[in-house]
């Protein structure tokens, strides 16, 4: 399966401390854990001994990961390094839990089940921009599959109806030509524009606001948006959005976005709560669709050129051989 040899964002990265953590990846259960020297690690979450979930264990002082049932120690690769009930037994290489790769960036942890080809993180630009203040929002658990939910990120047509009074207005739903190209992790949309009410958490007039759209692996995406001038309280006001999905099965996910702000001031709170306000007024809507898995065949729903970036999206996901949440 394609999607096992991707990473994908499981737990915020300060979620993941001195006791295992159970997570769902891909309708498997995995375990993320720190070891001695602190770097995370992930197992699947069973003990290869009898099938326990390991992540009801815990994490030995000496930085091994135990078994809640028989006290089975595992080393951060996976070996089995010790049994209580034969303690001068050496285990065997066989004597293993499943591991797979683990990473710390952009706030979260991420896993990698699979070690096929070389796939890197979802790139964040706006990560290394010294300008812009990082936080992170969420998670949501969303009964929606995560190309569903890409596909409204990427979506500007719904903005007066759904964040009517925040991001658009029944009274200014045309959508202007704009261009999308594809790119190696999927596609990038600029020129996107839109009038909005109150574009972000600083806005004090309406404005026309430019973004741009880039998807950046299959469940993971970035947009940037730049109001007009003089339409915030603070100069110079940008921002930029990623979206990370883990797809807990193909039709349920977790969701974090990842927050680049031109605001070094506000309360980590108030900045969460514009985009909590944004995403949970998408959030009935998303998991009212039908079908609940993203159709990959262009003729199993209507489109018109406002759609132009989610039909893209579509045949990526296809070209890609994308399996996962869709159909």
């Amino acid at each position: 399966m394609v999607e096992s040899s991707l990473w994908h964002p499981v737990a915020l990265v300060g979620d993941v401390a001195h006791t295992p953590v159970a997570v769902q990846l891909l309708e498997q259960p995995v375990v993320v854990w720190r070891d001695a020297e602190g770097l995370v690690q992930a197992f699947a979450d069973q003990c290869p001994h009898r099938g326990a979930r390991l992540s009801l264990g815990r994490v030995t002082p000496q930085g091994q990961l135990e078994c809640p049932y028989h006290g089975w120690q595992f080393a951060a690769d996976g070996r089995c390094t010790y049994v209580p009930a034969l303690p001068a037994f050496v285990p065997p290489p066989g004597h293993c839990a499943r591991a797979f790769e683990a990473r710390e960036a952009h706030g979260v942890v991420w896993v990698r089940m699979e070690q096929q080809g070389s796939a890197a993180l979802p790139a964040f630009a706006a990560e290394y921009d010294a300008r812009l203040r990082k936080l992170n929002c969420g998670p949501y658990d969303v009964a929606a599959s995560a190309p569903r939910i890409i596909e409204n990120f990427l979506d500007m047509s719904h903005f007066g109806f759904v964040h009517e009074g925040w991001l658009g207005s029944r009274d200014a739903t045309i959508i202007d030509d704009y261009h999308v190209e594809a790119t190696p992790t999927g596609l990038l949309a600029t020129g996107c524009k839109a009038w909005q009410p109150q574009s972000n958490l600083h806005s004090t007039a309406p404005a026309q606001v430019e973004y741009t759209y880039e998807v950046t692996a299959p469940y993971a995406a970035v947009l940037t948006k730049v109001p007009e001038a003089g339409t915030t309280a603070v100069d110079g006001w940008r921002e930029s959005i990623a979206l990370f999905i883990c797809p807990v099965t193909p039709v349920r996910s977790r969701v974090w976005f990842r927050l680049a702000v031109a605001d070094f001031d506000s309360p980590d709170e108030k900045l969460q709560a514009f985009q909590h306000t944004i995403f949970t007024q998408d959030q009935p809507v998303l998991e009212s669709q039908t079908p609940q898995l993203l159709p990959l065949d262009l003729r199993a729903e209507l489109h018109t050129a406002a759609d132009k970036a989610s039909s893209a999206y579509r045949r990526y996901l296809r070209q890609s051989g994308i399996t996962f949440g869709v159909c």
